[in-house]
């Protein structure tokens, strides 16, 4: 009936229906349809009371941020403002405040959000306990532990946390208690109760922001700390329910921190394919973009792909205007190991410790890692904090166990680092390896530098002769893997094909993409038929 009233040209009928669309849409977890439905209701809102086109506004912001349209939410949350203290009620202007605070967030303006978020508090407070109130507090909360505040935002989650459980609001509970369990994984402390107590209270109350919430924090904290298992289960999950919802939002969050997952796990062709298809999406927000910037610059620069800078720049970027330790922290990491890998030691020690400025809040992982690379970069700084214990092992020397750790967790490529590190040619030798299986030749060159360096002899130069004389320089069982690429096959009908592991598969499929310069294999598939290589092995 809106659709029809706007193409009759009946304003007031338009309105009316489109509004009350609007509103079912967003009820029945339709978000596209919402939004469209609030923009036809606001081409008709002229003249209309300011309190009636501000709830529209503010109608079409949340429904925006669900999508992932952070900017659309942005501006929607501005007309709102304006229009809500047209009417001087302070409490639907301070909940638009905490909402725009969000979106602002959301679109790497991490100053500007802060200052909405507590401009919402500071009007909140004198008027009493209220739901707005409850979540103003969760908000900055939120946004205070994004920066990095964990003391602050822990306070302040649980002023959250009681009033919504005296006010019986449960969206906020959710919220405020998932804010709490991220803070506790920090401090090393057990954030599992309540991110899991957040997380029930969502997906059975039907509050499909704070569930698609808690699925994304969840699956963040396992990726973190390396539980794959655990994170493959709640990624699935996750992601089921927030396609299911249509909440884009926090469906990019989920796929986004997998890139990262898929890049320490060495399946670098899932990584850098999952990348290249979120960033393709049109009207991802910038902070949405920041790990499949960092995930693809980083598979790239280890291939020795070009291009990875123009990726890495935009990360730091968006990094940056997030003002949010951990973004930075991993964005600056990856500079410095691309800066590395080109032999540019000063360079990857300053990124280091840009990383290393913002990582007292952020927890051993991330500190580790960041330990990691001051000591590879030649960087004279200590160590901050406790360590995760591969990177406290590494600190210490140990580079066998570190490796045998890193190894026994799935993450190859920081097995061969923390081989790397150590002085000793058995050491140096099975890095290589490692990095030469994953087809990380980048770094396979830097470790064959610093074994001649050692003064070590007979270092393996890389593809034999037969290798170097095929066009792309494949070795034999990477022309038979491209052979079966070309030919459609998955990883797994390559394995059974050619008798090998699906991991052996998925190192000699992302060495053969780095070769090709191919950025997924259907690419690949392409190159090798313009060049008329395609089912030129014998299988």
């Amino acid at each position: 009936m809106a659709f029809h009233a706007e193409g009759a040209g009946d304003g007031r009928a338009a309105l009316r229906y489109a509004t009350a669309a609007a509103w079912r849409a967003a009820e029945l977890a339709s978000h596209r349809e919402a939004a469209a439905q609030f923009g036809r209701a606001l081409r008709f809102a002229a003249g209309t009371a300011p309190a009636t086109a501000a709830s529209l506004w503010d109608g079409l912001a949340y429904e925006a941020g669900l999508l992932d349209r952070w900017q659309d939410a942005a501006d929607a949350g501005e007309h709102a403002l304006v229009l809500w203290r047209r009417t001087s009620d302070q409490v639907r202007e301070s909940a638009t405040l905490t909402q725009l605070s969000h979106a602002k967030w959301r679109s790497c303006r991490g100053h500007e959000a802060a200052a909405a978020a507590e401009a919402a508090v500071v009007i909140l407070e004198p008027l009493g306990p209220s739901t707005e109130l409850a979540w103003a507090y969760a908000r900055l909360a939120g946004l205070r532990l994004e920066h990095g505040q964990v003391d602050a935002s822990i306070g302040l989650s649980r002023r959250a946390q009681a009033l919504a459980e005296s006010l019986n609001v449960p969206e906020v509970l959710s919220y405020a208690l998932n804010t709490q369990g991220y803070a506790a994984a920090a401090q090393g402390r057990d954030w599992a109760t309540p991110m899991h107590r957040a997380m029930e209270i969502a997906v059975s109350g039907g509050l499909q922001a704070q569930a698609g919430r808690a699925y994304a924090n969840l699956h963040a904290l396992y990726c973190g700390q390396r539980r794959f298992d655990e994170a493959e289960r709640c990624f699935a999950e996750g992601v089921a329910y927030c396609d299911e919802h249509d909440i884009g939002a926090y469906s990019l969050c989920l796929r986004g921190e997998r890139v990262g997952a898929l890049e320490k796990m060495g399946r670098w062709e899932e990584s850098a394919s999952l990348s290249e298809e979120l960033l393709t999406r049109s009207g991802a927000s910038p902070v949405n973009r920041i790990n499949p910037l960092t995930g693809l610059g980083k598979v790239s620069a280890r291939q020795g792909v070009p291009g990875c800078w123009d990726c890495l720049d935009e990360a730091a970027a968006a990094a940056d205007g997030t003002s949010e330790p951990r973004a930075i922290l991993r964005a600056r990491l990856a500079r410095a190991e691309a800066y590395w890998l080109e032999g540019q030691p000063e360079s990857a020690a300053r990124e280091a410790e840009l990383a290393d400025d913002v990582c007292t809040p952020c927890d051993a992982w991330d500190r580790g890692a960041v330990a990691a690379w001051l000591s590879r970069t030649g960087s004279r700084r200590p160590p901050r904090g406790d360590l995760a214990e591969p990177y406290r092992l590494q600190a210490a020397g140990d580079w066998d166990a570190a490796a045998r750790l890193w190894t026994g967790l799935g993450c190859p490529y920081e097995a061969a680092l923390a081989l790397y590190d150590a002085p000793e040619e058995a050491a140096l030798r099975e890095a290589l390896k490692i990095f030469t299986d994953l087809g990380a030749s980048a770094a396979a060159q830097i470790t064959r530098q610093k074994m001649r360096l050692l003064g070590v002899r007979s270092i393996p130069t890389g593809p034999r002769t037969a290798t170097r004389a095929h066009p792309l320089g494949l070795t034999r069982r990477e022309r038979e893997v491209l052979d079966l690429i070309c030919a459609g096959h998955t990883n797994a009908q390559i394995a059974a094909k050619l008798f090998i592991s699906t991991k052996t598969v998925d190192h000699h499929v992302s060495a053969v993409l780095a070769k090709l310069d191919a950025p997924t294999r259907n690419a690949a598939a392409a190159h090798a038929a313009r060049l008329g290589l395609a089912g030129a092995a014998k299988i």
